[in-house]
């Protein structure tokens, strides 16, 4: 998972089930939506009322949440609707704003609404000329979110060392028909495809003439396809952190494991150069450390008081979102200080939520902003479903078990501590109708007004290569932003990102193709 900007989720990848792929929209004029596009939104108090949301932030803005309702097919209207969770932080400007800013924080399947009301001081800037809007896509958060397994999140049949390939396939086969009778009728309509066509209703319910949006990481792959298929109606567009259009999920997972090996190999470098790291002294011997704690607790599991377990892929989830941020390196060493000095996991599960509360969404279940509760693995079920959407890659099952062992060995090499998790995107789209081929095919040479690019060159999960591509497949509409920091997307990590960012969205200050951004100081001491 690319994941989101900033959030944790302790849920392990669980398998998404089976369904039609999204495809391509349908011809102009038909069906008619119009009664979807003229629909007026309702905005009221976020349940558990705005101060619940200020006392998880600090900063309470004039926050309200509303539903919008979108059809599950666009091309066919008739077979049914979702209502979609939104959030609206009121603009701070004097006079009249100049629109709504639309934001995607990542994942797939990251939530948006709990990531906006734990981001308002983040965001408060923007807020001087937008209402900034954010939202839970179809089947993620409060927006009828799909399910692959308990409520605990703990249905996660992962390929493990000498699994036999068959019985790898069988499980996934079993957990698919799961999540085909938990997750509900919204599963075989998720994929970016209709997302896309989500944002463009509710650009027109917000009432604006033009769609103005920042996306992060997956949220840029979002931001690309619906430049490519509503190209009038762009208005000013930020993609930072950079999602490919081309490589197939084997390729990404294996990219995104790699370079959470990187941060995490950089992560321990500066902690035992530092004292009291809990590692020790010697680098080497930290990521052996690492990688040796791991495996410990997946065998032997730790146990909360009421009976709980906390395993060594719950340290992973956390690992994987809390290294996409330097400025969490501090507490993410005392919180593994916590773990293994005293066998304590509290100190990390906190920190999970406190990512969770931050840019990016929220985690991977609980209880939502309107009340209703979210699966704990929403997250990775989302993701799984979009992805495979998205990915029209469709090995059969003769190949797929051919190739299980050298695909494990191929991950374990690439990372041992994410290789394990990284790999089951490979395989869970098996057995599922190959994805649209839209966004690989017709996702390029845009017609559209010019997008911002910020590409980060230390970037764990979103490569800068992706940038490049993405912004050469885009054609010359593409204006990229080289940020030379380290993080995951740069808007928070880079003071300089920020201020070119806010100054193109709030004052159309579209930065020179090819400027760039250095190291500041928003970087762990």
């Amino acid at each position: 998972m690319r994941g989101t900007v900033a959030v944790g989720a302790i849920a392990v990848l669980t398998v998404l089930g089976t369904g039609a792929p999204a495809l391509a929209p349908p011809a102009t004029g038909r069906p008619d939506l119009s009664r979807y596009y003229t629909q007026k939104i309702k905005w009221g108090p976020c349940k558990g009322s705005t101060e619940a949301v200020a006392d998880a932030t600090g900063h309470a803005k004039d926050v309200q949440c509303a539903d919008l309702t979108v059809p599950l097919d666009y091309a066919e209207p008739a077979t049914g609707t979702v209502d979609l969770a939104m959030i609206r932080m009121r603009s701070s400007a004097s006079g009249k704003p100049r629109g709504s800013l639309l934001l995607n924080f990542g994942g797939p399947g990251g939530p948006g609404v709990s990531a906006l009301a734990g981001a308002q001081k983040e965001f408060g800037f923007l807020s001087k000329g937008y209402d900034v809007v954010s939202f839970d896509p179809r089947g993620v958060g409060q927006s009828d979110p799909v399910s692959c397994g308990d409520a605990d999140g703990q249905t996660e049949p992962v390929a493990g060392e000498g699994d036999d390939p068959a019985a790898v396939l069988a499980e996934l086969r079993k957990v698919a028909k799961e999540c085909e009778a938990k997750s509900g009728p919204v599963l075989p309509y998720m994929g970016t495809i209709n997302v896309s066509r989500d944002l463009d209703v509710m650009r027109a319910a917000l009432g604006d003439k033009k769609l103005n949006y920042l996306g992060f990481s997956y949220g840029t792959r979002l931001g690309a396809v619906y430049a490519a298929q509503f190209p009038k109606k762009v208005g000013r567009m930020v993609l930072d952190g950079v999602d490919t259009l081309t490589e197939p999920v084997a390729e990404q997972s294996l990219v995104t494991a790699e370079g959470r090996q990187t941060a995490l190999d950089n992560f321990l470098t500066w902690c035992t150069g530092n004292a009291g790291c809990v590692f020790g002294t010697d680098a080497r011997a930290a990521r052996h450390g690492m990688v040796q704690l791991i495996r410990d607790m997946d065998e032997m599991p730790l146990r909360s008081m009421e009976g709980e377990e906390f395993t060594g892929q719950d340290v992973v989830g956390v690992l994987g979102q809390a290294l996409y941020s330097r400025q969490a390196w501090p507490a993410l060493s005392q919180a593994l200080g916590a773990l293994l000095a005293d066998g304590d996991p509290r100190a990390l599960i906190r920190m999970s939520g406190g990512l969770a509360g931050g840019v990016g969404g929220g985690g991977g279940g609980g209880t939502g902003l309107a009340g209703e509760e979210v699966p704990m693995d929403n997250m990775s079920a989302a993701l799984m479903a979009v992805n495979c959407a998205d990915d029209p890659d469709r090995p059969g099952a003769a190949r797929i078990e051919k190739e299980v062992g050298r695909l494990q060995e191929e991950f374990e090499e690439a990372s041992p501590v994410f290789g394990k998790s990284m790999l089951m995107p490979v395989l869970l789209c098996f057995g599922r109708p190959p994805g649209t081929r839209y966004i690989r095919e017709d996702v390029r040479d845009l017609k559209s007004p010019k997008l911002l690019l910020v590409g980060t060159r230390g970037d764990p999960a979103t490569p800068y290569r992706w940038t490049e591509e993405t912004a050469r497949r885009l054609g010359p509409q593409a204006v990229v932003l080289d940020n030379k920091g380290d993080g995951h997307t740069g808007y928070l990590g880079s003071k300089c990102v920020q201020d070119k960012v806010d100054g193109f969205l709030l004052y159309g200050e579209m930065p020179k193709s090819g400027s760039s951004c250095g190291l500041d100081s928003r970087t762990a001491e």
